[in-house]
């Protein structure tokens, strides 16, 4: 028997911001299911930063890049229709990365079983997921938060940013974000934040920084780059840790219009960088912070925030809002 599966390709490398045209939806035949393969109906999915340095010809990063009129990799999460795997049966909830499809198959290994009842599945993709561990190993394992210290957040009205200002919060910590505009600024102070910058606003952002916090910072959580990794700089006080999660104000520009001034403090605060990829790094932690994700989030510590379209038809919509700065949270398609 054979499937067919309507999946989103990228059909032209973007110059700068990925708009519409870029992307195009088709048909592709699937083969039949061979031993230990399973197929899947998607019923959620979701896009990220990282998926912009894919759609380059060539990348610098961990994953290679997309191919062009080939269906476009992505976290979803689906219910599993056919299997030849007695790891997976009909019926079972899983979380992948073969999303921008409505259809996913594959062998079972590649899919995750999510727990029936448990939490609601799109929190896989947000909070429980990727999102939420980002933040979650950035401010544990990396920050080594200690009680009566500050942290900034960059793009704290993000996905990743939001998580880890309420964690952060749940912490203890004194917490500063910085985001675009000044609904997204109240946003913040709305989840916990002890101060919040409009980037956007004028004057440097280095100021801003230090008029938000006063004795400086102990703690970065780095998902901007640019500006806003030279303005904590500036900030840092002595063995001050930043975790490197992204770097989105380069994505869609030539990185060497960076200009950093401050470089030269990390030698002078002795701060400790570090990147991070923590599905590579801390795979082995990922069910322990399940349990205390959910824990803050059934307390109300932890608010995920979301934006959620419904339909597969809205995936380059969406695509053009996350670069474009458009969302709160993490952006989620329905279909």
């Amino acid at each position: 028997m054979a499937w067919k599966t309507r999946a989103w390709t990228l059909i032209d490398r973007p110059d700068g911001l990925p708009k519409r045209e870029h992307f195009a939806l088709h048909d592709f035949d699937d083969p039949p299911l061979c031993e230990a393969e399973v197929r899947v109906r998607n019923l959620w999915l979701t896009v990220g930063p990282a998926m912009r340095v894919r759609m380059s010809a060539q990348t610098r990063g961990y994953l290679p890049p997309f191919a062009l009129g080939r269906p476009m990799e992505g976290w979803a999460i689906g219910e599993v229709v056919a299997s030849k795997t007695q790891a997976l049966a009909e019926g079972d909830l899983v979380m992948h990365q073969h999303g921008l499809r409505d259809y996913s198959q594959g062998p079972a290994a590649g899919f995750e079983k999510l727990p029936k009842p448990g939490p609601p599945p799109h929190h896989y993709l947000n909070a429980l997921g990727s999102t939420g561990y980002t933040a979650y190993v950035g401010l544990l394992h990396i920050g080594e938060p200690r009680p009566g210290e500050t942290m900034f957040v960059s793009g704290a009205a993000g996905a990743v940013g939001s998580t880890a200002v309420q964690i952060g919060k749940a912490l203890g910590l004194t917490v500063v974000g910085s985001a675009g505009g000044e609904t997204k600024r109240r946003l913040l102070l709305d989840l916990g934040a002890d101060a919040a910058i409009d980037y956007r606003s004028p004057g440097p952002l280095t100021e801003k920084l230090a008029a938000a916090a006063p004795q400086g910072i102990d703690i970065y959580i780095d998902n901007v780059g640019g500006e806003h990794l030279d303005a904590a700089l500036a900030a840092a006080r002595p063995h001050a840790r930043f975790a490197m999660s992204g770097m989105i104000s380069s994505y869609n520009r030539d990185q060497a219009r960076d200009v950093m001034h401050h470089l030269n403090r990390i030698v002078t605060q002795r701060i400790r960088l570090q990147g991070y990829l923590p599905f590579a790094d801390h795979v082995e932690g990922l069910g322990p912070f399940r349990e205390q994700m959910w824990s803050w989030i059934e307390a109300g510590r932890v608010r995920p925030l979301q934006t959620i379209w419904d339909g597969l038809e809205h995936v380059p919509t969406v695509i053009e809002e996350l670069f474009a700065g458009g969302f709160t949270g993490k952006p989620l398609i329905r279909i």
